[in-house]
């Protein structure tokens, strides 16, 4: 068959079909590879654009980059609601379906043992961002500010309404199997709210109604603060390291 094949995630087979006019990365739809009681979620891509040279050279593109982007994640969405997918990263490319086939034996085990873990759950994302009362560059005393005593620690901001992310998160981490801290993002220069929490949660399908209302409960528990919450999503930032396998290029965040 011309051209490479893009692999979307990993999963356990399953009976739905996904939609009939769903199409994937290049606009090609995506197909099912089935392989030793697992299944590649596959499409054909060109190798002009996906080869890994062009590949890298296209990632300096916003432009197709974003477009791509879409694509991938819109097929893993697509499969997330028919089955638990293990997604693979943005560029994730063999050069034929033998290789694909090479890709699910050699790392069965460990596929597996992901897709275990993930059957079920789903993701969501929690962003809080505050409007900050100090001026900018000053320093905190130990002890003088909200929830002194806690260092702020990887992901959380020293910021006006601290205490109240780290209740929050303690909460929504307790209603979580799982939970990812990732540093907060610069505020761009003229922008007021500051990005305090920005953390992904997995939690089990049917848990899923009781940590959505926890987050409405706490929007307007703290003045001056806003809380984001995105998903369900498939399980991204649990994947561990399976995703790293076979790729040309990362996914951006």
């Amino acid at each position: 068959m011309a051209g490479l094949r893009y692999v979307y995630a990993v999963c356990r087979p399953f009976d739905t079909p996904l939609q009939s006019q769903l199409t994937g990365v290049a606009g090609a739809p995506p197909g099912l590879l089935r392989h030793r009681g697992l299944v590649a979620v596959v499409s054909t891509v060109p190798e002009a654009d996906f080869g890994e040279e062009a590949f890298q050279a296209h990632l300096e593109d916003p432009v197709w980059l974003a477009a791509t982007v879409r694509a991938h994640r819109g097929v893993i969405a697509a499969l997330a609601t028919v089955t638990t997918p293990l997604p693979l990263r943005l560029g994730t490319v063999c050069e034929d379906d033998s290789v694909v086939r090479t890709l699910l034996e050699t790392h069965e085990d460990s596929f597996r043992r992901v897709l275990d873990r993930l059957e079920g759950r789903v993701e969501w994302g929690v962003k809080v961002y505050t409007e900050p009362t100090a001026a900018p560059g000053s320093a905190r005393e130990p002890g003088s500010a909200a929830g002194a005593g806690v260092p702020a620690g990887p992901g959380f901001a020293a910021e006006p309404g601290e205490a109240f992310v780290r209740t929050l998160h303690e909460r929504l981490a307790g209603r979580a199997e799982a939970c990812r801290v990732r540093v907060p993002a610069c505020t761009p220069p003229g922008h007021a709210a500051r990005n305090v929490l920005d953390a992904a949660y997995l939690v089990p399908r049917v848990h899923c109604e009781e940590f959505v209302e926890l987050v409405d409960r706490t929007r307007a528990e703290e003045p001056g603060v806003r809380v984001e919450l995105t998903g369900p999503w498939a399980a991204y930032s649990f994947t561990g390291e399976e995703t790293r396998y076979s790729f040309t290029g990362e996914e951006p965040r």
